[in-house]
């Protein structure tokens, strides 16, 4: 580059040249090239709006704005749509200071934890201090530089505070090689002190030049590969857990080729949700902590456990318990080290395509073929639950409502080609993780990282907005809705379309669940009205009109109670423009059946309650019986 072009600039804000600079930033991967951040939600105050808000005004053309009813919710819908693009494009979040930025802070833990990019750009304090301490300011008694902001440091995967306007380009660069590096992605944090997204700087005109940043691949060490290999030769029972990077590395194809010519059966994580994408009998379905019977006995007694994609938390590893041969060995396909060394595992550092398709060949080489024995003991677990499934799951009980297991059958027999249904918290995620298929080619969207209650309907937007055609569904649970429903309110001002289906159990009834299972006592989990005798929330079932609520903001509403009307309520629902919520009444106490994996959650070690004192008694000889540390 001259001289001469080193020396042309444009004088901007540093809030006008962060719109610019994002207009023209793409990604590109498999030679496919898209918008890193082609969109901006945001919501106003006194710290971006004579900012930011001016710089949409002026030089937003290329970066539409779309008006959110919460900060929170605005960053989950960011999160949904990174996920649908498979981490190739996300959106910018805007908020002003204090509290809208703070709001902000379980959405950039959900990315984080999730390894989902979102690009959050905080307003904060003004860094002159000419002013004095300005509204919403928190004054730190020994450090004056630290602000609320600084809460986002742990929870996101770059973060910079600009306090000069040249710092952007230095910072904008970071930012977006965070977001699309596959190791390191998640939420990056920009802190914009609101004077200085109005100060003014000569920013060099080539710093807004279109850029490409590549989403890699790397490649697995040949050695390991063999290594790998090897393992797999010896093995008699090995198994496959597939992660969310069989997703973000589109290796679809490649698992499916992996597992069938070798006969490994898969299970998979919440996050892994329907990497098999084919029907095959070597699909376990859901492993896990929630997962299917049939996945937790094939695999307590794998001798050999092929990680693909996956963080390995307590839900899949059943809390260190799920692997019982006495034997175990581990492989781990991860692009993170972090990840791949997990469980003492032979670390295949990699892209999962690339690493399957290296063993792949290098199996086929070897002469590795599938144990005939052991693939039949995989067909008749799976047998076993397909009839458990038919007797006690998708059958009406007597005297009961419909149960949510009956409800999750009805929408897997609705949904057609194209569909995506998304759960996060509660026991809708869970039993969509034991129940859900994608062999009619539907997609099912899992947030249980984080787990974040009050995620799924911004992140149905989010996903809408990546996918124009099918239907999206939002299962959640009453809990969840009355956490936040107003994203409605943008479902309906963007045109949106996302189908609500309400599962109205009467309170958070899986931690109710939990709790019988652990304490013995049921307390503080339902929407019960206070008893004036106990003074506890113990007495009768508040009655809540979900219909109304949702009716008020714009939603077209159904409530049903039977499996008919569930039907011909999602059936109308299909032929709708509008946002639409559909109110299950459905059985409070009625549970799927159990994965037959224990959970490390405590009893209390000391209690004077016999029922907790047995739990807690049960609970340590599961304990000392089951978990295992592996090295």
């Amino acid at each position: 580059m001259g001289t001469a072009q080193r020396q042309e600039t444009v004088r901007l804000t540093v809030a006008q040249a962060l719109v610019r600079y994002l207009q023209t930033q793409y990604s590109e991967r498999d030679g496919q090239t898209r918008r890193l951040i082609p969109a901006i939600f945001g919501i106003f105050g006194h710290g971006n709006v004579a900012g930011l808000g001016q710089a949409l005004i002026e030089y937003g053309d290329d970066l539409p704005y779309y008006q959110p009813c919460n900060e929170q919710s605005m960053v989950h819908t960011a999160i949904g749509y990174a996920k649908a693009n498979l981490r190739r494009a996300t959106l910018a979040c805007t908020s002003s200071i204090g509290p809208g930025a703070t709001n902000m802070i379980s959405g950039a833990a959900t990315a984080t934890i999730n390894r989902l990019p979102v690009l959050l750009l905080a307003s904060d304090y003004y860094v002159t201090r000419h002013q004095g301490p300005v509204l919403q300011q928190l004054e730190h008694p020994v450090s004056a530089d630290v602000s609320v902001n600084d809460c986002f440091r742990p929870v996101s995967r770059f973060f910079d505070r600009i306090s000069r306007p040249e710092q952007l380009l230095t910072a904008l660069p970071g930012a977006m090689r965070v977001l699309t590096d596959p190791v390191e992605t998640g939420a990056v944090t920009l802190a914009l002190p609101q004077d200085i997204q109005a100060h003014a700087y000569d920013y060099p005109r080539h710093f807004f030049k279109e850029r490409i940043w590549p989403i890699e691949r790397s490649l697995p060490q040949p050695q390991r590969v063999g290594e790998a290999v090897q393992m797999l030769a010896q093995a008699q029972r090995p198994v496959i857990i597939a992660g969310g990077g069989v997703h973000y590395a589109e290796a679809w194809s490649e698992l499916q080729t992996f597992a069938e010519t070798f006969g490994i059966p898969v299970g998979e994580t919440f996050a892994g949700k329907g990497a098999l994408r084919q029907n095959s009998s070597l699909l376990l379905g859901g492993f896990g902590v929630t997962g299917a019977p049939a996945a937790a006995q094939i695999v307590a007694a794998a001798d050999l456990v092929i990680c693909i994609g996956t963080r390995l938390t307590d839900f899949t590893t059943g809390s260190h318990s799920a692997f019982q041969h006495p034997e175990v060995k581990f492989i781990h396909i991860n692009v993170s080290g972090h990840d791949a060394y997990k469980l003492g595992a032979l670390p295949l550092v990699a892209d999962a395509r690339e690493a399957l398709r290296a063993l792949i060949q290098a199996g086929r080489t070897a002469g590795v073929q599938p144990n005939r024995t052991y693939l039949e003991e995989i067909a008749t677990a799976n047998a076993a639950w397909q009839r458990q499934l038919a007797t006690e799951v998708y059958t009406q009980h007597p005297g009961e409502a419909m149960s949510q297991g009956q409800l999750i059958g009805i929408l897997n027999e609705e949904a057609q080609q194209g569909d995506t249904i998304i759960a996060a918290a509660g026991s809708p995620p869970g039993d969509l993780h034991k129940l859900w298929s994608v062999h009619n080619g539907t997609h099912c969207h899992l947030e249980f990282g984080y787990s974040c209650m009050g995620y799924e309907l911004p992140a149905g937007l989010g996903v809408r907005m990546a996918q124009p055609e099918g239907e999206v569904y939002v299962l959640i649970g009453d809990g969840t809705y009355l956490m936040n429903p107003s994203e409605l309110v943008t479902a309906v001002q963007e045109g949106l379309k996302v189908t609500v289906i309400v599962s109205e159990n009467h309170g958070y009834q899986v931690i109710r669940q939990l709790q019988m299972n652990r304490v013995g006592h049921s307390f503080g989990n339902e929407f019960r009205a206070r008893d004036g005798a106990t003074r506890r929330l113990e007495g009768d079932y508040l009655s809540i009109d979900f219909v109304k609520n949702a009716g008020s903001m714009g939603a077209r509403t159904w409530r049903v109670a039977t499996p008919d009307q569930v039907r011909q309520a999602l059936r109308e629902a299909r032929q709708e423009t509008q946002p639409c919520v559909i109110v299950v009444e459905t059985e409070k106490h009625r549970y799927l059946p159990g994965a037959n994996i224990w959970w490390d959650v405590a009893s209390a070690e000391v209690t004077n309650d016999a029922v907790t004192y047995e739990l807690r008694q049960a609970y340590e000889e599961d304990r000392d019986r089951l978990q295992r540390f592996y090295y």
